[in-house]
């Protein structure tokens, strides 16, 4: 009767010990799986704002330098040389042979081709849109303990975290918000003393701390630490 009372009482122990042993190992799966998927968000915001300022950078990069040595482009045509004035008392007026006259065409069609190929260059360069408008950066969004935090100072009764993600996932439908990712965050709030919880049964609610005690808390959280002697 002894034997059977003690080998009852061992596997009473073992029960008992393997439910602990399962209950703990959910827990800590459960923690895990949040710190993952806190981990995801941060991941994508950071992601966000890499793409952002790639695309900075490489407007930027476009961005023409204006060439210095380039000549004026407005040429001023040289003018052919004068014919020298005949002697006096001749009272002839000599005129120029037609071999002569082409001269002054030669030494204009320079002239006139330079303001050809300044006509083309300010008119290609006139014509050209302008590059390397740098694409203005969207506004940094807030982020997700800054929502968790405003939405908790809006509402004047406790909320659980369900309830939480739910209202922020309809206000933010743009972000993939969990219910995990908003736990992890209030109980990051509630170990900054930046929010309180509460619970009722089984269920957790969480509210907005004291305003004093968060603004102390905030205040020593930006004081640096003492240096060593």
């Amino acid at each position: 009767m002894s034997e059977n009372a003690s080998t009852t009482e061992l596997t009473s122990q073992y029960t008992a010990q393997v439910t602990a042993d399962l209950e703990r190992n959910t827990k800590e799966q459960e923690r895990v799986g949040v710190e993952i998927a806190a981990l995801q968000e941060q991941l994508a915001s950071l992601q966000r704002d890499h793409a952002v300022l790639v695309n900075i950078q490489q407007a930027i990069d476009a961005v023409p330098v204006p060439d210095t040595t380039a000549p004026p482009s407005g040429n001023v045509p040289v003018p052919a040389p004068r014919k020298k004035a005949a002697p006096s008392g001749t009272g002839k007026r000599t005129r120029p042979s037609k071999k002569t006259q082409p001269s002054r065409q030669t030494a204009a069609q320079p002239a006139q081709s330079a303001d050809k190929a300044a006509g083309k260059s300010a008119g290609k360069t006139a014509g050209k849109p302008s590059a390397g408008k740098a694409e203005v950066a969207q506004p940094a969004q807030p982020t997700l303990v800054d929502l968790v935090r405003r939405h908790l100072t809006e509402q004047s009764e406790p909320r659980s975290a369900a309830e939480i993600a739910t209202a922020l996932g309809q206000a933010h439908p743009e972000r993939a918000i969990k219910t995990t990712v908003i736990r992890t965050t209030l109980e990051g709030l509630v170990a900054k003393t930046q929010a309180q919880r509460s619970k009722q049964g089984s269920s957790v609610f969480y509210t907005a701390a004291d305003s004093s005690r968060s603004a102390a808390t905030a205040q020593s959280e930006e004081q640096p630490a003492p240096a060593d002697a």
